[in-house]
């Protein structure tokens, strides 16, 4: 670790339990939007391709919602690896959510 880091991490350094508390949050609301996105694509009647690319735009657009108002467009202040944290972090653990709910909802409406 060169100097500067270290005077940075001196000056400004990493509380693990807040780093860990905002990790948990953004977890909660990609849990969240993930289910709620099964709900809206289940109800629509989206099925295979278009269905998976409705999560992954939905989860775009709340990884930048994350950025801009939950981190106010500094993630580096927030969490310890912005890009793995924030922007890919649990898009593929919501993923089970998104797929349960989606199934669930297009069965009941279209059965």
């Amino acid at each position: 670790m060169s100097t500067v880091e270290e005077r940075e991490l001196a000056i400004h350094p990493i509380v693990v339990t807040s780093v860990q508390h905002n990790t948990q949050v953004v977890s909660n609301i990609r849990n969240l939007t993930a289910s709620l996105f099964g709900v809206a694509a289940g109800t629509l009647g989206l099925e295979s391709y278009p269905g998976f690319i409705f999560y992954l735009v939905g989860s775009f657009i709340v990884s930048a919602l994350i950025f801009a108002l939950r981190t106010d467009g500094k993630p580096g202040d927030y969490f310890h690896r912005p890009l793995g944290d924030m922007w890919g972090g649990d898009v593929f653990n919501g993923l089970s959510s998104f797929v349960l709910t989606w199934t669930l909802f297009y069965g009941l409406l279209r059965a």
